[in-house]
């Protein structure tokens, strides 16, 4: 095991990564590559808690590049960064089976945004989604990560992993570590429609994929003070998207700073706030465009993917195999193995013994024919009860009389 600590982040491919997720996690990403070995996992079985039509499965691997090359253009190095597919890792699928003994009903129902989750995708809760957080920790586990940086949502799915961790390690013996959760500058960003979460499923994101004019359109159409119906109002600067929007994407805090006292004194317009809000998310973005541009071409992204999914299943075999024989059930395997190759042996020596009676006889006697031509030759050694001893013998040992190479008396 690589003695550098292991970071493991990634995102459901269920569409296109948005500012939300930018300053959600991948600035901690960014942050952190280069001091940890670096996993990004395409959560796609996660996914199927709440997209599990045949449509939605069959726009995994279109969705999965999206979001692999979004990650990139971000500034992910694929040089530095393991991107594998998790449905493609069988070894997770079994560590999740053996992970959920170990945390009960009661505590996975008291996580609230399983509950959200649900809601948001107008269904009941399935069993799977219950099971989210403990899938989760197979995720991280099995890469035996040490850091996740995770937006709001998911901090308290880390402390499943955690816990998880701590109960194998105390039941089986230490083979894990016990990973930390790391939340974002930007926990959770406000949707352009002032929503509480930019999302896709709710229309209000600005991607990071999108062109310089589609930014222009989206912020132009922001909400910002209801209250506002003039330039020369004094606004409301608190819980206003525009100005938090400011904060987390322009570096310009004297600009900030100046747009805020003349926005709460009636000085200065909507439209002049917002046009130096596209320009400062533009700047941010332009950069990821011509990483795009360098990425965006056929196959590159499905190799990298590729490449990371065989390194991350040969990783989590050695994991799989350490946690097993941490649990005993290597050794059970190991016994019935070792008993099924014994008892080959023995019907191997049998078989060999068979063939060494069928020339000499049982127990180096002559045989059958032998004794008749010794008997033809005036050789009185042999009897009549031997010849029928030998013969019962071979019934014993399911041998027929053509193996003795001779005919019953």
């Amino acid at each position: 095991m690589n003695a550098q600590k292991r970071m493991l982040t990634g995102d459901r491919p269920t569409g296109k990564l948005h500012l939300g997720h930018y300053v959600g996690t991948i600035k901690n990403r960014l942050k952190y590559q280069h001091e940890y070995e670096s996993f990004f996992i395409i959560a796609d079985l996660h996914m199927l808690t709440t997209k599990n039509s045949p449509q939605d499965i069959s726009e995994t691997d279109a969705n999965a590049r999206d979001l692999v090359l979004d990650a990139i253009s971000a500034g992910i190095e694929p040089e530095k960064v393991t991107f594998y597919l998790q449905s493609a890792v069988h070894e997770i699928h079994e560590m999740y089976t053996l992970f959920q003994n170990l945390v009960t009903v009661t505590r996975l129902e008291r996580i609230p945004s399983l509950k959200e989750m649900a809601r948001g995708a107008h269904i009941e809760m399935p069993y799977g989604l219950l099971g989210y957080p403990v899938l989760q920790a197979a995720d991280i586990l099995c890469v035996k990560g040490n850091l996740v940086p995770v937006g709001k949502d998911n901090i308290a799915h880390v402390e499943i992993s955690r816990e998880i961790a701590r109960r194998f390690n105390s039941m089986y013996g230490d083979v894990f570590p016990v990973p930390d959760g790391l939340l974002g500058e930007v926990p959770t960003l406000v949707g352009t429609d002032g929503q509480t979460k930019m999302s896709k499923s709710l229309s209000n994101a600005i991607y990071l994929s999108d062109s310089r004019r589609d930014v222009e359109k989206k912020v132009s159409a922001m909400y910002t003070d209801p209250n506002r119906v003039h330039a020369s109002v004094p606004g409301t600067v608190e819980g206003n998207p525009v100005f938090a929007y400011h904060d987390a994407f322009n570096p310009k805090r004297e600009e900030i700073e100046d747009l805020k006292a003349r926005y709460r004194e009636g000085r200065v317009g909507d439209v002049e706030v917002k046009q130096k809000l596209a320009t400062a998310i533009n700047v941010m973005l332009d950069p990821m465009r011509e990483r795009r541009s360098r990425y965006d071409q056929p196959g590159i992204i499905e190799q990298v993917m590729y490449d990371g999914t065989a390194i991350v299943r040969r990783e989590t075999k050695k994991t799989l195999y350490e946690m097993q024989n941490a649990m005993g059930f290597t050794g059970v395997w190991n016994r019935i193995r070792r008993k099924t190759e014994n008892r080959k042996e023995r019907r191997m020596d049998d078989d060999q013994n068979d063939e060494e009676m069928a020339v000499t006889g049982r127990h180096g006697e002559p045989r059958k024919d032998q004794q008749s031509t010794r008997q033809e030759l005036g050789d009185g050694t042999a009897s009549q009860h031997d010849g029928q001893g030998d013969l019962s013998d071979a019934a014993h040992d399911n041998l027929s009389d053509a193996d003795l190479g001779g005919g019953r008396v």
